[in-house]
This record gives C-alpha cells, sequence and structure tokens, in this order.
C-alpha cells in the first residue's frame, strides 16, 4: 500500500503514464465525455468550473463528481465521494505536463482528509485500479487518436468468489491461462471477436486480461472478475474505433449482454 499520509490528516495516492500526444490531444482524451467513454468508462462531463462530470460503471452505477478547478489543457481537479455511506470526500487531480518527443505525463492524484485509516484500502483500490486503464490510454492516444469510439460496455454480478466467477467467465471465452502475446478468438456461441493478449492480470486485478483486438473492428477489450462492495462483479469492456466500430456494438451488443445475463445476472433490488 502506498496511501501518503501528512500530518493534515491528507491522505493520497497518485499514478502517471507517458503517453504520445500534445497536451492538447491528451486533454481531449482525458477530460472530455467523448474522450473519457474512449477508454475508460461512458462518459459526459460540461467542460467548466463548477460543472460536474459523470461516469456511469454499470446500470444505475453513475459517480457524479464536481469539477472545482478547471485549466485547460493541463490541470483539473474534481471533487465526488466514493459511493459508499458515511464517505469521505474525495479530491481528484488530473494534470498533463508536456515532454519532449511529442509525449506527455499524464498524472492522477486522489486525496481525502481522515482521521483513521479506515479509507486506505478504498485509496489504495482506486490507485490499483489505473494502470491497466492507463494502458487502454496509451493504446487510444498511439493507435486511434482522433478516430470515432464505440463502446461495449457489460456488467453482471456473482455470488461466488472471485476466483470462481472469472473461472466461469474466463473459462467459457477460452481466456484462462493464456500468455501475453497469444493469438485469441471467441468461441462459439457468441459475436465474432479475436486478437491478441496484450497483459494478464496481476496484483489487486488477478482475475482479468486486456486484448488487442482485430476483429470486429480494430480495439481494445478489458475482461475480468472484480470483488465490489461485499460482491463480486463481472465486467467486459470493449473499445472499438473507426468507421465500422459502431455497426459492430450495434450488432453484436444485443447478444453479448445475453450472454452476460444468462451467466451473471443483475441482483433483484428490493
Amino acid at each position: 500500500m502506498s496511501v501518503k499520509k501528512e500530518p493534515s490528516g491528507r491522505r493520497s495516492v497518485q499514478v502517471e503514464i507517458e503517453v504520445p500526444g500534445t497536451p492538447e490531444e491528451v486533454w481531449r482524451a482525458i477530460a472530455t465525455g467523448p474522450g473519457i467513454s474512449s477508454w475508460f468508462v461512458p462518459a459526459r462531463s460540461e467542460e467548466r468550473q463548477g460543472g460536474q462530470v459523470v461516469c456511469t460503471f454499470g446500470p444505475g452505477m453513475d459517480c457524479p463528481a464536481t469539477i472545482t478547478t478547471w485549466q485547460p489543457p493541463l490541470r483539473f481537479v474534481t471533487e465526488g465521494d466514493m459511493g459508499m455511506p458515511g464517505s469521505p470526500k474525495v479530491a481528484t487531480e488530473w494534470t498533463v505536463e508536456a515532454r519532449a518527443g511529442r509525449t506527455c505525463l499524464v498524472r492522477v492524484v486522489h486525496s481525502l482528509f481522515a482521521s483513521t485509516d479506515d479509507w486506505d484500502n478504498q485509496l489504495d483500490g482506486l490507485e490499483q485500479g489505473w494502470p491497466t486503464y492507463f494502458r487502454i490510454l496509451r493504446m487510444y492516444l498511439a493507435n486511434f487518436k482522433g478516430l470515432p469510439c464505440s463502446a461495449l460496455q457489460l456488467v453482471g454480478f456473482s455470488t461466488e468468489p472471485e476466483a470462481k466467477a472469472w473461472e466461469k467467465a474466463g473459462g467459457a471465452l477460452g481466456l484462462l491461462k493464456l500468455a501475453e502475446g497469444r493469438k485469441w478468438t471467441a468461441p462459439d456461441g457468441v459475436p465474432r471477436m479475436a486478437g491478441v493478449v496484450d497483459s494478464v492480470g496481476k496484483g489487486m486485478h488477478p482475475n482479468t486480461v486486456l486484448l488487442r483486438l482485430d476483429t470486429p473492428a480494430p480495439g481494445t477489450a478489458y475482461i475480468g472478475a472484480f470483488s465490489c462492495g461485499g460482491m463480486v462483479m463481472v465486467c467486459m469492456s470493449v473499445y472499438l474505433y473507426g468507421d465500422t466500430a459502431k455497426a459492430a456494438v450495434d450488432r453484436d451488443e444485443p447478444a453479448w449482454q445475453k450472454w452476460m445475463s444468462e451467466r451473471f445476472p443483475m441482483p433483484q433490488m428490493g
């Protein structure tokens, strides 16, 4: 755990990555709704101080935050909560720092004020969640910058342990025990999808796979099982780029939704 603790009670974590692009290009990717939606989760942003940015992690799982600082193309800060009862407000600062060779350093810092260690695990979870998404961001800026993106976001839930849920999901898709660099093709019974294994999960998120796709369109897919609030969430985030992306998502989304809901149905509320 790398939570930085200060005498004032401020606790923070930070993650950074170097990505290709000018500050303006990188800013569009990390600070606008269409940009964020192209590598993270569906998002909308009012793009102004005092405005709202809302990220959607699944059905009924909106995470709103208020933009407290807006300094394009170099820095913005948002403030929101962790989505749990009694959680403190979390400030999230994004900065873009130009580097030589038309690259930029992107840094995100999450910070909160607390007198106890009660929320350190949540901060650590935020820190551990970014590296794979930042990898997707870098691939997006390197290969697909400026292209239209159509994303497919599927979420299901399991009452089984995380490893068991991944065994079920990854096993059904032929994703278990695949090494980095190996080719992968989706099995019969689901829409056509194929590519190469970019990376496999480590650390706090071992039950995941990141794919570089060439079918049904160029893009990436992040598939895995994640422990979340006492449940296990099975997620499939697919980002397709280019002129054929929207048609592919429109065609394949119903079948993928059926696949997910049959294996990992959403919990009944009430």
